[in-house]
């Protein structure tokens, strides 16, 4: 019996307040509206920005809520004015999105979408203002637009990329958040030479996904920047041949990069978001050429500073979302580097659970163990 235009009934991770754990329960999940896809999750991963949410402390609580949105999955339906996807077809959520039709989406520099772009606060869908979810008629929100810790959940069609459906999707879930977010830094964005070196700060999945796009890159000096000094050995697999700890110097980690390198690296990405490595990584780029991109997130009152004449002596800082990586046009053909064997995702994938034990994976990410925890939802 066909499932389309029928509530669906399945099993949801939820969190139902802050900081407790993940609860198994029964969802219903309604059908997809307009230009809505209804979508079987096989794969789903743990992503920091999870975590973050779930423990509430530096934002809007939103709950109860269904987290989640690195996943990998196969369309079950679509919504009305749905054209470019079909039941059967293998896609992974993203959650920023591609609507096509505006100004930054027509834009070849712009990623950010203006009607998908990421929204945390919102716990339902745009059509409608309303959540596909529900347990006894009480609503149970959304988050960032895919909710992956569900067997079934509901996306704009604008937030799925269509990919190969013979890739592996309990290997290419990873690609639908981290790991492209600083691959795509890297490769988009700082754009390092053949023979160039590159520091890279903070060395957790979003740092060695920027790492490895300097080494696909051809950089010959990847330098690692962490706190954590147990990170060091892990990312050699990565292609960084030298680390600095800050921790193990008296003067600013800039200044020990720039004597490193007579005078500063090409290239720096910064993955922490902390402001203290965001204006190292600026400083610690060459005069005359040296680029900084921003990856991490930073608090909200967190203020940049520098001296206006180290962007007068031609630094360059960029800022990047996303890796800018388009959803709908661009991931797939990430899925495809991966095909193709010129970027490897099984060592970003260290730990794998069932769906049954999902807690594990947010206490893996609380002791900092591993990088991803794939979640195997078919159990």
């Amino acid at each position: 019996m066909s499932s389309t235009n029928q509530v669906i009934r399945c099993k949801a991770a939820v969190a139902w307040e802050a900081g407790k754990p993940l609860v198994i329960e029964e969802v219903e999940v309604a059908p997809p509206e307009k230009m809505e896809v209804r979508i079987k999750i096989l794969f789903t991963s743990l992503c920091h920005t999870d975590v973050y949410f779930w423990e509430a402390k530096g934002q809007n609580p939103v709950f109860p809520r269904i987290l989640g949105h690195e996943a990998g999955g196969v369309v079950e339906s679509v919504g009305e004015g749905v054209t470019d996807l079909q039941p059967g077809d293998h896609v992974l959520p993203v959650f920023t999105g591609e609507c096509k039709e505006c100004a930054h989406c027509k834009s070849e520099e712009s990623n950010m979408c203006d009607l998908l772009r990421i929204n945390t606060d919102r716990g339902v869908m745009i059509h409608d203002q309303k959540s596909r979810f529900s347990i006894n008629g009480k609503p149970i929100f959304h988050f960032v637009g895919t909710s992956t810790f569900s067997e079934y959940t509901v996306v704009h069609v604008g937030c799925l990329a269509k990919i190969n459906p013979l890739a592996p999707l309990d290997k290419v879930c990873v690609l639908s958040c981290g790991i492209s977010t600083g691959l795509g830094a890297t490769l988009n964005v700082a754009k390092p030479k053949k023979g160039s070196s590159v520091a890279i700060f903070g060395l957790g999945a979003v740092g060695l996904a920027a790492a490895e796009g300097a080494r696909i890159s051809g950089a010959s000096r990847i330098i690692g920047v962490d706190l954590n000094a147990n990170r060091f050995e892990l990312a050699k697999k990565f292609g960084v041949t030298e680390f600095v700890n800050p921790k193990d110097h008296t003067k600013p980690v800039q200044e020990v990069i720039a004597e490193m390198t007579n005078g500063g690296v090409d290239r720096s990405v910064e993955c922490t978001g902390h402001i203290d490595a965001m204006i190292s990584a600026f400083e610690c780029v060459h005069d005359g050429w040296g680029v900084a991109v921003l990856v991490g997130v930073p608090h909200k009152d967190a203020v940049f500073k520098t001296s206006p004449l180290n962007l007068l002596n031609e630094r360059t800082l960029k800022g990047t979302f996303f890796g800018n990586y388009k959803p709908r046009s661009d991931i797939p053909s990430v899925v495809e580097k991966y095909m193709n064997k010129e970027l490897e995702l099984e060592k970003f994938i260290t730990h794998e659970v069932p769906f049954s034990e999902i807690n594990k994976a947010f206490d893996l990410m609380l002791k900092g163990e591993g990088l991803r925890c794939i979640i195997r939802m078919g159990e």
